[in-house]
């Protein structure tokens, strides 16, 4: 009888796992097509203006700038804050920036926190620093899309996006996630270069200037995700032994925020003037994907295919890694067979931190070479992950897409299109920045030499496991 349920129970977990497999990675496999609505609903010349707009905006590249731009945003705050991100883990950087939200909590401040449910539970779960946040009676935290074990095909269609909103003031929004890898100098042995874009609205507080603001863009696709069924409200109906835990993660926090303030007051200030730190635009436009959790169109990549094939110079692409699709492939060389320049500049193997998307570098890297763009790998004291796209000298692109296929038929994204030639300068010399540690690939896949950027070889046991695995993922890489 034992032996019997055992058989039973084996065939049962057995088939489990088949469900589970077939769940998670089916939905996912065909990529979709840009649907023929959205195309004739797309208008290229919308992304342009021949006028000053009511925002103002500045690249905000380093790490450290990151972290105090965030925390003194924060302060700024009178009614709402917003925070959206991919994923939390909790950490210096996690505390300043908690710690603050809760003192504009305290103080009447309304705050929206939304993260990633897969990553949020497991970063999150268990922590009473979050608790304490989420059962303050002006703060509310919701996951996005929880995965369900009984559901599989909700393991993937992550929320990929990362952004913070303050009232009809500022927007800050690109690929950091929050914690000390992206954030401050906590762990300078452990850091990632990685970039967002600040939008300061000039006209904030004018209720009739308030849909020629991007910000009103951001808020409207915030809205509609906040109150999407696949958000799920967490932290505010906390256990009885983690009830116990709260009162002394308050007074923790509360005292890592006098620690802040005493270190930092600059930054807990209100009232910044945020003018002179800005340069001017035409205009800020938001693109993102659809945010259901299943297969998406790829919306993202068609707007920004478009935009670079119709660049009259050049394009220059900034990702961390590439992963292209057989029409990302076609969509390539199409941009190089009508545009004179096209630049790609990412991440070496060696020096990149995405293990799955290296290893389908390692396989699919002559196919990049292939497509005509000039490649250029960034060989950096630390791995980047910015997202950005230069389009002639005068639009900018930024934000939280990869040019990989989870991005582009997965995840929901988030990116500003900016007309504005100061804004493009900046972004260009920051790109200038990286690019001088990289070197140009050869057809061949070797390197030009440049005396002042050495090769930094993958260590002999990584470049063993990626012959394997760089053949091994090509299963899956719909979904990497």
């Amino acid at each position: 009888m034992k032996r019997r349920i055992f058989v039973i129970l084996r065939w049962a977990l057995l088939l489990y796992l088949l469900y589970l497999a077939a769940g998670a990675l089916l939905p996912f496999v065909h990529t979709k097509k840009t649907g023929e609505e959205f195309k004739n609903n797309f208008e290229p010349a919308s992304f342009y203006s021949e006028t000053e707009s009511v925002d103002r905006a500045r690249v905000v590249e380093t790490s450290m700038d990151a972290l105090e731009s965030r925390v003194l945003m924060i302060h700024q705050a009178e009614k709402r804050i917003v925070l959206s991100t991919f994923d939390i883990r909790d950490g210096s950087s996690c505390r300043d920036i908690f710690s603050s939200l809760l003192e504009a909590a305290d103080r009447g401040v309304k705050v929206q926190i939304l993260v990633d449910g897969l990553y949020g539970t497991l970063h999150m779960q268990g922590n009473p620093i979050f608790y304490a946040a989420g059962t303050n009676p002006n703060i509310e935290i919701k996951f996005y899309n929880i995965p369900n074990p009984l559901k599989p095909w909700t393991i993937n269609g992550r929320m990929h996006d990362k952004y913070l909103l303050i009232d009809d003031k500022l927007l800050l929004l690109g690929g950091r996630n929050t914690f000390d890898y992206f954030l401050g100098e906590y762990n300078l042995r452990n850091l990632s270069y990685d970039r967002d874009v600040m939008i300061y609205n000039t006209k904030h507080g004018q209720e009739e200037a308030w849909s020629s603001s991007v910000l009103s863009e951001a808020d409207e696709y915030f809205e509609a995700m906040w109150q999407s069924g696949y958000c799920k409200t967490v932290f505010d109906a906390p256990s009885a032994s983690m009830k116990k835990k709260l009162p002394a993660a308050r007074a923790e926090l509360a005292e890592y925020y006098q620690t802040l303030k005493e270190a930092m007051p600059e930054l807990v200030l209100a009232g910044h003037d945020y003018g002179p730190e800005t340069v001017a635009i035409n205009k800020a436009t938001l693109i993102s994907n659809p945010t259901h959790i299943l297969a998406k169109e790829p919306w993202v990549w068609y707007q920004v295919q478009y935009l670079m094939a119709h660049a009259e110079k050049q394009a220059y692409i900034h990702t961390p890694y590439t992963v292209f699709s057989k029409d990302m492939y076609e969509g390539m060389k199409e941009i190089t067979g009508s545009v004179p320049e096209v630049t790609m500049l990412l991440n070496a193997t060696s020096v990149g931190d995405n293990f799955m998307a290296s290893s389908d570098y390692t396989k699919n890297r002559g196919k990049i070479l292939d497509t005509g763009v000039s490649l250029r790998e960034y060989f950096g004291d630390h791995s980047s992950h910015g997202k950005s796209i230069l389009v002639d000298d005068r639009l900018s692109i930024v934000g939280s897409y990869n040019l990989d296929m989870r991005s582009t038929y997965v995840d929901t994204e988030t990116m500003l299109v900016i007309d504005g030639e100061a804004f493009n300068r900046q972004l260009k010399a920051c790109i200038d920045d990286l690019e001088a540690d990289s070197l140009v690939v050869q057809a061949d896949g070797t390197y030009v030499p440049d005396p002042d950027v050495p090769v930094i070889p993958v260590p002999a046991k990584k470049k063993w496991i990626f012959a394997v695995t760089s053949r091994l993922f090509q299963l899956f890489r719909y979904l990497i």
